[in-house]
């Protein structure tokens, strides 16, 4: 993937997670199908840049990501719509808003920990955060097929330089930005997993 030239994507992440957070710790507002999603695609250029290993993620990410805002047309909060797939009996159907609701915040959650494992991990290779990133998040709901095309996959991913590079920026700039994300979307998440859980759905299917 070619450079982002001037665009700074961990930036404009940093901040869409920021409003997405200041919703959820107010808790006077449910959050919104439409910035939600909006943030969410923010996320898309980060597995593109991690290359092969994440390919499959990429594509099933962004697929559920543009089917949540074609939702949010319709749709105003994260929790109608889950109410609008439980009333038509369509809550875990394949394909459904909610089922793609859990996808992505699978990916939101793959994204939050490869940054943790950066942060912590000394030099400059990126096996072993996006192998625990993988390891936590994807792998239980993967089959020996994917599983094996992933670890495979590990060996071309870039180097953290390379990617802070495709990512047009600077080391402690990216850390700052990480940071954040860090942070902000760990509330979101928890969220997320407590819409389903509070209507006893479970956050596994």
């Amino acid at each position: 993937m070619a450079d982002l030239d001037d665009n700074k994507p961990l930036r404009d992440i940093s901040e869409a997670f920021k409003e997405l957070a200041a919703t959820v710790n107010a808790q006077t507002a449910d959050v919104e199908v439409a910035p939600f999603s909006r943030a969410c695609s923010l996320i898309s250029p980060l597995f593109g840049c991690l290359g092969i290993a994440f390919k499959f993620a990429e594509i099933d990410y962004v697929a559920k990501v543009k089917d949540l805002a074609e939702a949010s047309k319709s749709i105003g909060s994260l929790q109608a719509l889950l109410e609008q797939d439980i009333a038509a009996n369509t809550i875990k159907k394949a394909g459904s808003h909610s089922r793609n609701l859990l996808r992505v915040k699978r990916g939101l959650d793959m994204v939050r920990i490869l940054f943790e494992q950066m942060l912590a991990t000394e030099g400059n290779s990126l096996k072993d955060p996006a192998s625990k990133a993988y390891a936590q998040v994807f792998a239980p709901h993967h089959g020996w097929a994917i599983r094996k095309a992933v670890a495979a996959g590990m060996y071309a991913l870039p180097t953290k330089a390379q990617l802070l590079r495709k990512l047009n920026e600077e080391e402690a700039s990216a850390r700052i930005e990480m940071q954040s994300y860090i942070a902000t979307s760990a509330p979101l998440i928890l969220y997320i997993d407590n819409l389903f859980l509070a209507r006893e759905l479970g956050v596994d299917w």
